[in-house]
Order: C-alpha cells, then sequence, then structure tokens
C-alpha cells in the first residue's frame, strides 16, 4: 500500500511517503510556518523521487491537529483535495498521538503528557498511558497554561513524560518539574500516520481540530468587544 502522510499542525512542514516494499521516509520540508509555500511542491518532489505518481497513492493520511490554525487549514485542505481528485482513502490522525507514538518508540513507558505550542501562551494537551506493547489515551485534548501543568504535576508528585515543541517553548516550567523526563520531540513524527491509519476507518473529509478561535478572530474580539465596568 502507498500511504503519504501530511504534518502541518506546528511550525514545522513535514510529510512522509511508505511504499508497498520500504519502511516510511520522511522529509521536513521547512521549519519557519511556510506551509503554503512548500507543501504542495514538497509531496510532489517526495512521490517523484519514489517513482510514483498521485494516482498510485491508496490512502492520504493528514494531522487535523491540534496545532497552529494556519497550518492545520493547509494541511487538512491539501489532504481532502488530493484524496478526492486520486480517489484514495482518506484518514486523520492527530498531532498529540503521533507525539505520543513517537515517544514509545524511543522507550518512553507510564504517563506521558504530549505538548504543542499554541501561543498565546498555552499549550495544547492530551495525557497518555504509554505500556510495553501499546499507547493508549487517557484523557481528551485542552487548551492549558503551561505553569499551570507543571504544578499540575510538580504537586502530585507522580512520575511524568513530556514531549512535544510545546515542551521546548516552555521548559523553564516543564523542566522543571521534579519526577518529570522529556523525551525531545519538536514535529509530530508523521511516520507513525502510516501505522495509525492503518487502525483507522476512513471518511469523506477531514476538519481541522481547533480548539480554540484563530488569533485573528481573538484579536478582534478583544478589541472590538463590550468594555468592562
Amino acid at each position: 500500500m502507498n500511504v503519504l502522510v501530511i504534518e502541518t499542525a506546528t511550525s514545522a512542514c513535514a510529510v512522509a511517503l511508505a511504499t508497498r516494499d520500504e519502511d516510511p521516509v520522511t522529509v521536513v520540508l521547512d521549519e519557519d510556518r511556510r506551509h503554503t509555500e512548500v507543501l504542495v511542491e514538497g509531496v510532489a518532489s517526495l512521490l517523484a523521487a519514489a517513482g510514483l505518481r498521485a494516482h498510485d497513492l491508496d490512502r492520504v493520511v493528514v494531522d487535523r491537529g491540534p496545532g497552529l490554525f494556519t497550518g492545520l487549514r493547509v494541511g487538512v485542505a491539501t489532504a481532502n483535495a488530493l484524496a478526492q481528485a486520486v480517489g484514495c482513502e482518506l484518514v486523520a490522525v492527530s498531532s498529540l498521538e503521533l507525539l505520543a507514538r513517537g515517544a514509545h518508540a524511543r522507550g518512553a513507558r507510564g504517563t506521558l503528557v504530549s505538548c504543542v505550542d499554541a501561543r498565546r501562551g498555552e499549550v495544547f494537551v492530551q495525557t497518555y498511558r504509554l505500556g510495553d506493547d501499546d499507547v493508549r489515551a487517557i484523557g481528551e485534548p485542552e487548551v492549558v497554561h503551561p505553569r499551570s501543568l507543571a504544578i499540575e504535576w510538580a504537586t502530585n508528585g507522580a512520575p511524568v513524560t513530556f514531549t512535544g515543541d510545546g515542551v521546548a517553548r516552555y521548559l523553564a516550567d516543564l523542566g522543571a518539574v521534579p519526577q518529570g523526563v522529556i523525551v525531545d520531540q519538536v514535529v509530530p513524527p508523521p511516520a507513525w500516520g502510516v501505522a495509525l491509519a492503518a487502525t483507522r476507518e476512513s471518511v469523506e473529509a477531514v476538519r481541522p481540530l481547533y480548539l480554540r478561535d484563530a488569533d485573528a478572530v481573538a484579536n478582534f474580539t478583544t478589541r472590538d468587544g463590550p468594555t468592562a465596568t
């Protein structure tokens, strides 16, 4: 099966391609929020390097978030359009589960919190339980302040692993948790989308998981909202 994975939830833009005969190949196309400029060309180059055309794809997998608004919009729109154009399966995964799978592959076990930088002094997070042979979500995705997250885990004293670009952004807070361990991952690893997609039903269209309004909407609401008295 030829599977393309599109990853645009963070500042980075990455793709992975698994062919019928080879393990997934991952390419980070950009790390500076230029998803619109690099994604389509990057997909075309990756397919060409593998000797494939778009119509050879059996499945397109896309990270639906949570993550940065513009990146998600570009990635999901591209995946929807590509799958519809070539008539292949379309599957969604999340940035937080990709991070959890990546940490598990690096040896992390026990409780893990995946953290994606949400800007505005916040992070998108989800908690997972990592066993020897499984990765299981034990909470829903949510938006939190990193200092509150650090205080929560420092207070309960339980061992915890943090991973994701949200950890790198707020290392001063999350790195100070006494029983905390950090697995260094900035980009949700798209190669794990291949394995996750094999367990999911295909859909007609993917919708991004934003968890909150875009920055522009929030700024407009703050500027033009009612004045407190």
